[in-house]
């Protein structure tokens, strides 16, 4: 499979939104009643106040997953501190999973960050998403305990940190 990441565009806004929210409830990242889902959906919004970037298929133009990469500050960062950069509301299209595509989208925001100057990484995930935990332990990122909280009681996530240098191979 080919494809691209670039920055999504607003004519894929429905379609990226559609398949973030279906590609979380299909990995128990949604808090029953937390109204989160109106949030992954909202991909105008999130390109507004960040960058929204978005994994194309280069033979069909489908849209087959999305990241949202931030810098401290930005109204999406909920972690980062000073000089670092966050993702947040990575998400692959149930078929496109295990093909690669949630790797680059990872590889892209460390490849933003160094190229902003931020000296490291940070994200949370839902404590039992078994995949993205992987997916992000082979990208280099590490526990960092002393930033993991719940959004609402009982929906616990865990911090990842890494330095932000260009993961090897990147563009």
């Amino acid at each position: 499979m080919s494809f691209t990441i670039r920055p999504a565009r607003p004519a894929e806004y429905t379609e990226l939104g559609r398949l973030t929210v279906e590609a979380y409830r299909g990995s128990d990242q949604i808090a029953e009643g937390s109204g989160y889902e109106a949030v992954l959906a909202d991909c105008a919004s999130r390109a507004a106040d960040a960058d929204l970037l978005a994994a194309v298929d280069d033979t069909t133009g489908v849209v087959l997953g999305g990241v949202t990469f931030c810098l401290a500050g930005s109204p999406y960062a909920e972690l980062a501190r000073d000089g670092e950069a966050e993702f947040r509301m990575l998400a692959v299209a149930p078929a496109a999973q295990g093909r690669g595509v949630g790797a680059a989208l990872v590889r892209e925001c460390l490849v933003r960050a160094a190229a902003a100057g931020a000296h490291a990484v940070v994200l949370c995930t839902h404590d039992g998403n078994g995949p993205a935990r992987r997916l992000y332990e082979r990208a280099g990122f590490t526990r960092d305990p002393e930033r993991d909280w719940s959004p609402v009681p009982g929906f616990d996530l865990v911090a990842l940190r890494r330095p932000a240098s260009a993961p090897a191979g990147a563009r």
